[in-house]
């Protein structure tokens, strides 16, 4: 974000706007006078910053993040920013996922000479433009020297990644890798001091912050923001293929979002439609009194799913908001334990009655099953389930916490299997088909959309059996167990040996 005014105040909005993005970390980086101001730490983004903090952030530029964990450590060490000093001094925010980035790293150590500190590939790809930008051995750059920087970025990472970065006395860098998986918008406002720039993951935080959405970032394409506030783009990957990721559409983006030319609301309403008619075809003589969403995303899919069939729409379940999301807790365990502090039911809505549970998708099943047995325990007659997005049977290697193949409950099993693990009474699921058409419809210039995580199929065409065997280690739930158990640790080492702090 590059303002006429101090910066810090907004970047914090924004990023209590894109808090369901991520709740493990959240950080903010300015720029003034010469110098960055950074600050990150574990934790909500009203945790991490209070007064102390704000007051430090000076500056009329800066970026921030909010971090959920997909293979790394729940560690401040992990958070973002990250922060590089040479050359000019350069701050990166990094959403996705490299698939080549133990290559890069040793790339980096070997030939670019280059340390680095943590497990996150954000720090990777960080150092790649680091090295990047300082093989032009230039004291001062403008943007065609960032354009050129961030094309070699392109030929030497491969994977997705939506990228935020400033440099110091320079100015702001976005860019999007060459698929376009990871969302990337900006918008501008104009104020009484000339016009100001913004870039973000989702356009809802363009809106919220009083910008004006311009359009999405292409893939491949980068932006750049002068400290002044002049803006320059330009394409700088070789080669493009449009494939967004479709589940930010079943899942993740907020519904009151446009990605990628993708009302992500009316996607979720044509879901729901699409499921509708399914259940009108193979089970027309179907016994459902009441349909009720598991909140919060799956309700825009179930209401419309309700009005198609004629049957009513009921909320059935309360939800708790200190709670965070489930799907981005990490841990099994901790997943268990909190689906009944998240959710109670309301056993009037329930009692007698045969309900059809909606959820946006079911993943490892866990939350699934206890949130129908909450069902019964509330009175229901027989608990039926739909999911608004097809089996997940794979896993997503681009920056979506997918899990293990063996974690995932429809891997190698049928719907029928699946049924009778979470214990429903009869469960459907969205044909994939009607999955990308109801996306799809909202931009029909794009054909593809990344979805390996329901047919198997990866867009970059570079992941193999072992990439996926080694992702499937460093996220395995018990994997991400032991690094916490290090973690932890390692921090009482260093409280214990000096009472020194390792949080930012």
């Amino acid at each position: 974000m590059v303002t006429k005014t101090a910066v810090n105040q907004q970047l914090y909005d924004g990023l209590t706007v894109l808090q369901h993005r991520g709740q493990d970390a959240a950080g903010i980086a300015t720029y003034e006078d010469g110098r960055l101001y950074l600050r990150k730490s574990n934790g909500l983004v009203r945790d991490v910053f209070h007064t102390r903090h704000m007051v430090n952030l000076r500056g009329r530029m800066g970026i921030g993040h909010v971090r959920y964990p997909t293979a790394g450590v729940s560690s401040t060490a992990e958070a973002q920013p990250f922060y590089v000093n040479s050359p000019y001094g350069i701050t990166l925010a990094h959403n996705g996922n490299l698939t080549n980035a133990a290559q890069l790293k040793q790339e980096l150590f070997e030939d670019d000479l280059r340390h680095i500190n943590t497990e996150s590939d954000s720090e990777v790809l960080l150092n790649v433009f680091a090295h990047e930008l300082q093989s032009l051995h230039k004291f001062r750059i403008n943007a065609e020297d960032v354009f050129r920087a961030v094309a070699r970025v392109h030929e030497r990472c491969s994977g997705g990644y939506a990228v935020v970065a400033m440099i110091s006395g320079v100015g702001i860098v976005a860019f999007r890798d060459p698929y376009g998986i990871r969302p990337l918008v900006y918008g501008h406002r104009e104020t009484e001091q000339g016009r100001e720039y913004m870039v973000a993951s989702e356009s809802v935080a363009i809106d919220t912050l009083g910008f004006e959405l311009v359009r999405d970032v292409a893939p491949g394409e980068v932006v750049f923001i002068s400290k002044a506030g002049e803006l320059s783009t330009q394409q700088c990957a070789k080669v493009t293929h449009y494939a967004p990721c479709i589940f930010e559409h079943v899942y993740f983006a907020r519904p009151d979002s446009i990605i990628d030319g993708i009302s992500v609301h009316k996607a979720r309403m044509r879901m729901g439609e699409a499921l509708a008619e399914k259940i009108k075809r193979e089970w027309s003589g179907h016994d459902i009194d009441v349909v009720i969403p598991i909140p919060d995303t799956a309700r825009t899919a179930a209401l419309e799913l309700a009005h198609t069939l004629g049957v009513n729409y009921r909320e059935g379940f309360i939800k708790n908001r200190y709670i965070p999301r489930t799907f981005i807790m990490p841990g099994q365990a901790l997943r268990r334990k909190s689906v009944r502090q998240k959710l109670n039911a309301i056993d009037l809505e329930f009692e007698g009655k045969n309900v059809l549970l909606v959820d946006d998708s079911i993943v490892r099943g866990t939350t699934s099953g206890q949130i129908i047995q909450m069902a019964r325990d509330a009175g229901a007659r027989k608990v039926y389930f739909a999911s608004a997005a097809p089996p997940v049977r794979y896993p997503n290697v681009y920056g979506i916490d997918m899990p293990t193949a063996e974690e995932l409950i429809a891997h190698n099993r049928t719907e029928e299997e699946i049924g009778r693990l979470i214990g429903a009474d009869g469960l459907i699921f969205q044909d994939l088909d009607a999955l990308v058409d109801a996306a799809s419809r909202g931009n029909r210039r794009i054909t593809e959309f990344e979805q390996s995580c329901f047919s198997g199929h990866y867009v970059t065409g570079d992941i193999s059996d072992v990439y996926l065997r080694q992702v499937g280690s460093a996220r395995a739930d018990e994997a991400k167990a032991e690094r916490s158990r290090d973690e932890d640790s390692l921090r009482d080492l260093f409280t214990t040996a000096g009472n020194i702090s390792i949080d930012a």
